[in-house]
């Protein structure tokens, strides 16, 4: 495997931000950037041992760091994000060569590690509890919030600063240490952006050493996570069977976890729609991020009214579509992650084609001047129903089109993928919008109108149900998921009255 001017690159990024190059080091972990192939950097890999090791340290910060309050963990968190607001354009471009994200979305993902970082700020003054009726006179009852403990974050290659900022922010402010194992993907973005972290806390009064640390390593470090009792609380983002996984070891332990996992996203068009509206809102969400987000548009359900018509126009927005280096200004879908993500979307292809699929683009594209990278035209395939491969999710730019004849029928077809994570649908009809955001209509933790499937905000709760694991990883009341809550029942009377009227002993004649 050969270096590239990118491996040097990123060397002058990391040196501009203040860090350690990571190219000096030396290991068995592979950084390879998925825009030409080339080897980017390599390191250690972790080992069990390392992560046991790694863990007392979190420990033994986090019984430091909850004694401090809270609205001063916030102050740390500010800190943090306004280091990053100053290195958000070679943060970006580090993200976008070590995951090959475009630029511009990699601008949009590191500002969204801005984002959290002021809601986490603003939380640190928040984190408040409920006075609650007693029915004891001489009683009162409130509940209260404390940290947990130790939080892990696993994280995947497609947003590897944003999903673990969601967590990680919030989970300092609410007085837990936190530990990284990032995607072995997309290592760089990693060390970037916890490599920042620790200068914050390095020289931050009250923080503690090892409140945050990152992991680099394979599947095996992410098992240790999961089956270690130290930690508190556990969150995943990656794959179902991934989850699957985290979930098992986690629960045989009863322990707290938090899954973000696949998505089969469908958008519904009816003829009420704004055509153009849909039209750029589908195209987006399909084939932005070289459709490798979970909340990537896969299924696109058209009422046959206006199904042939609408499938033309989608075809020529893809037509219009510029495949190149996410680098390059102008390109509008960059590259899928490595070789064995190009040849899952080969073989769902395949798939579609023998379910009686009608296929455009989907092939590869510039081998020549990419040899060692894997770019591919986004597909669309005309579906005559939703076959079994519709039905699985391709982490790759696949959209499958089907047709639909009434809203409930649409509604059905949404909410049949095993997933359940995002949704749309586009119709300027009030009844058809409100019915689809009722509890008769989408199934899925997100259900937008009139946009796509993908662009949540770091405000909503984010999650899904069924095979999506049924977390919520930021936004809203989440941050309850990374403190542990206790209810308290004071009695300042000098009597002891019992709850339900109860009487005991002398008190009973």
């Amino acid at each position: 495997m050969e270096e590239s001017g990118l491996a040097a690159e990123i060397t002058e990024l990391f040196e501009g931000i203040g860090l350690k190059p990571p190219a000096e080091q030396e290991g068995t972990l592979i950084a390879v950037s998925p825009i030409d192939g080339s080897k980017l950097a390599s390191f250690r890999r972790a080992t069990p041992a390392m992560a046991d090791e790694a863990i007392k340290r979190a420990q033994t910060a986090f019984l430091e760091w909850r004694e401090t309050p809270a609205p001063r963990r916030g102050e740390l968190i500010r800190q943090y994000g306004d280091l990053v607001r100053d290195n958000k354009e070679p943060l970006s471009r580090i993200l976008s060569i070590d995951c090959g994200k475009s630029l511009a979305e990699a601008r949009g993902e590191i500002q969204e590690v801005i984002d959290i970082c002021e809601y986490a700020v603003g939380l640190s003054r928040q984190l408040f509890g409920l006075q609650i009726a007693c029915e004891r006179p001489g009683h009162r009852m409130a509940e209260a919030w404390h940290p947990v403990g130790v939080f892990a974050q696993i994280s995947a290659f497609n947003f590897p600063a944003a999903v673990w900022s969601w967590g990680t922010m919030v989970a300092l402010v609410c007085g837990n240490a936190a530990i990284w194992k990032p995607s072995e993907k997309a290592p760089l973005t990693a060390l970037a952006c916890g490599g920042l972290l620790d200068q914050v806390i390095n020289r931050f009064e009250d923080a503690p050493a090892n409140l945050s640390q990152v992991m680099l390593g394979d599947g095996a470090i992410g098992r240790v996570l999961a089956d270690d009792r130290r930690i508190a609380v556990i969150s995943a983002t990656g794959s179902t069977t991934m989850g699957r996984d985290v979930a098992g070891r986690v629960a045989a332990r009863l322990g707290r976890s938090i899954l973000e996992l696949g998505g089969n996203n469908a958008a519904i068009v009816t003829p009420n729609a704004d055509m153009d509206l849909a039209i750029e809102g589908c195209v987006f969400g399909a084939a932005g991020t070289a459709g490798q987000r979970c909340t990537t548009m896969r299924r696109l359900i058209v009422h046959e009214d206006i199904h042939d018509e609408f499938l033309d126009r989608m075809r020529q927005g893809y037509g219009q579509l510029r495949v190149g280096s996410p680098l390059d200004e102008s390109a509008h879908v960059g590259p899928l992650i490595d070789q064995a993500a190009f040849e899952g979307m080969q073989a769902a292809l395949d798939a579609a084609r023998e379910q009686g699929g009608q296929i455009w683009g989907g092939e590869r594209v510039l081998e020549d001047a990419f040899p060692g990278a894997f770019y591919a035209r986004p597909a669309i395939a005309a579906m005559p129903g939703q076959t079994p491969i519709v039905l699985t999710e391709t982490f790759a730019p696949i959209l499958y089109v089907m047709k639909y004849r009434d809203l409930e029928e649409a509604i059905a077809l949404n909410n049949a993928a095993p997933q359940g994570l995002s949704s749309s649908i586009f119709s300027t009809d009030m009844r058809e919008t409100e019915l689809f955001l009722s509890h008769a209509g989408s199934d899925c933790g997100i259900a937008n109108v009139n946009i796509g499937t993908s662009g949540a905000e770091i405000g909503g709760a984010f999650g899904g149900e069924k095979d999506t694991g049924g977390g919520r990883a930021s936004g809203s009341d989440t941050w309850k998921n990374y403190m542990r809550r206790s209810t308290n029942t004071i009695n300042y009377s000098s009597q002891l009255n019992l709850a339900q009227g109860l009487k005991f002993g002398a008190s009973a004649a």
